[in-house]
């Protein structure tokens, strides 16, 4: 940040930090506590994806390297906005070890220089009447939120509110909600 931008106010955003992740799996026993929603044992890492042999074998790592766990399976999918989601299955609905992956998977694209190219990570979650929520975390800001899809374009709001006050003390929350973005029909949140 050079000195125009501290005199005009400008702030560098806030880089993200991979480990931020590991915050998930307190995080879900207290989300369990207060609300219900129990892990459904899948996880995504969104990203933009690019030609080239380097991009290539960061995926390869990943996948390799996930698919190492016989608890744990690895699917790639497109969803039409111009972004792949890698998607984590962890049979035994470990957050921990979903979250290691989740990690690896950032770890592996990063390493390559493939940053700027990760969107968010999610972790799904389901409550006993079947209703979905995901915990996004944001990579541009370095923040979570999260995301309840009822229906084609519908949000539960309030749902999502409820849980940013439940988590508030253990995640770093986005505090402008004007930037919780939609993921509709991502991964792990169609019933």
């Amino acid at each position: 940040m050079g000195f125009f931008d501290a005199l005009l106010g400008r702030t560098a955003p806030k880089r993200a930090n991979l480990d931020d992740l590991f915050a998930l799996p307190p995080a879900a026993m207290t989300l369990q506590a207060a609300t219900g929603f129990v892990p459904t044992g899948v996880g995504a890492v969104a990203f933009r994806q690019v030609e080239g042999a380097a991009f290539q074998s960061a995926e390869e790592e990943s996948i390799a390297l996930i698919g190492s766990d016989p608890a744990t399976s690895v699917t790639q999918t497109n969803d039409g906005f111009g972004y792949t989601w890698q998607v984590i299955t962890d049979a035994n609905g470990d957050v921990g070890n979903l979250v290691t992956n989740l990690h690896a998977v950032n770890a592996a694209l990063v390493n390559q220089g493939f940053d700027s190219m990760l969107l968010c990570s999610t972790v799904c979650f389901a409550d006993a009447d079947s209703r979905r929520l995901a915990l996004v975390y944001q990579y541009k800001r370095g923040t979570f939120y999260p995301f309840a899809q009822t229906g084609p374009q519908q949000r539960d709001n309030s749902l999502e509110i409820q849980v940013r006050g439940v988590l508030a003390k253990e995640l770093p929350f986005e505090p402008d909600t004007s930037r919780w973005s939609a993921l509709w029909d991502a991964p792990g949140l169609s019933q």
